[in-house]
């Protein structure tokens, strides 16, 4: 089944969410739209990459059908393990079989995608048997255009809450941010998960001229009902861009399950789709870059800022 509503600000903006046992008619089409259209997809992964896979796929291929022209899968969109061992075992490098079919897929669709967090073999693999958590964008060619390595790791402990997680246990820091990509959707910006809770790298991306920024993701139950979407709209609101959150959802085996809820919001901070907390599916949003400027220009908070020293002056 699927939905789809109107949402507006200073014009309308069009949007559908679509789950796993619809289609799209031609009325939910979004390819008569003038803006560039995004799909933020929702995905449940397991241990099962053929089935992953194969789920992805028919997400990207709705997509597609729908006119999207980039598609956002979420951290984790290649497998969610078990153990520590088996995320190990079933990591791959840049040049293995996953990336290698999301770029057959890329070129065969001609559309973009962002492959929201991969298990990418580190440099020193034999000796340390450590990953990066990659944030991998191919283009419509199936190239490689950035990839962005998860700079903070969730380590975290919450005993009420029964959620406990080490990511830096087997996980290597990227050593750096990138700067924003150029799609055809926009200037995109690319985080992973828990960089969501670190303004400063949004205001990194938006000084370096982002105009979306990207949050795939794998909350936790806890984590996502608390502060899933307060940060989402909170990172929207103070950089005036548009943020698309792709998320897994669902139990993914018997020690971990996710929130769901993949959001796209507004740089006004007004949430334009939600997957929800229960389903596989997607949600198409447009990107309209004139009301991104009307809200710039309206409220010119990026001309008010001051200096860079002078928020360190209390240091």
């Amino acid at each position: 089944m699927f939905g789809y509503k109107a949402a507006s600000l200073n014009r309308a903006i069009f949007l559908c969410c679509f789950h796993s046992t619809g289609k799209f008619s031609s009325r939910e089409l979004c390819r008569m739209s003038s803006n560039p259209v995004a799909a933020v997809c929702q995905v449940n992964s397991t241990p099962d990459k053929e089935a992953n896979f194969a789920a992805c796929m028919g997400l990207v291929e709705k997509a597609k059908e729908a006119g999207a022209h980039m598609v956002f899968l979420p951290e984790g969109f290649d497998y969610i393990g078990s153990s520590q061992e088996q995320t190990l075992d079933l990591s791959e490098t840049l040049a293995g079989d996953i990336i290698s079919r999301y770029s057959d897929l890329a070129r065969k669709l001609n559309i973009w995608i962002s492959l929201g967090g991969f298990h990418e073999r580190g440099e020193d693999w034999k000796r340390d048997r450590r990953i990066y958590n990659s944030h991998v964008i191919l283009n419509e060619m199936g190239h490689i255009v950035s990839v962005y390595r998860k700079c903070h790791l969730f380590d975290i402990e919450l005993p009420e809450k029964i959620v406990s997680l080490k990511e830096s246990a087997f996980t290597l820091p990227g050593h750096s941010l990138l700067p924003p990509v150029q799609t055809p959707i926009g200037k995109v910006g690319l985080g992973i998960c828990y960089d969501l809770r670190f303004p400063e790298l949004s205001l990194a991306l938006l000084r370096q001229g982002a105009e979306i920024l990207t949050y795939p993701s794998a909350f936790t139950m806890a984590t996502g009902k608390a502060h899933w979407e307060v940060l989402l709209r909170a990172r929207a609101i103070e950089t005036q861009c548009f943020v698309l959150a792709a998320a897994q959802v669902g139990n993914h085996h018997a020690k971990r399950a996710s929130y769901g809820h993949a959001l796209a919001v507004d740089p006004w901070g007004e949430v334009l789709g939600d997957c929800g907390g229960t389903d596989v599916g997607l949600t198409l949003v447009q990107i309209d870059m004139e009301k991104l400027r009307d809200i710039r220009r309206n409220m010119p908070v990026q001309q008010h800022r001051r200096e860079a020293k002078f928020y360190c002056s209390m240091d």
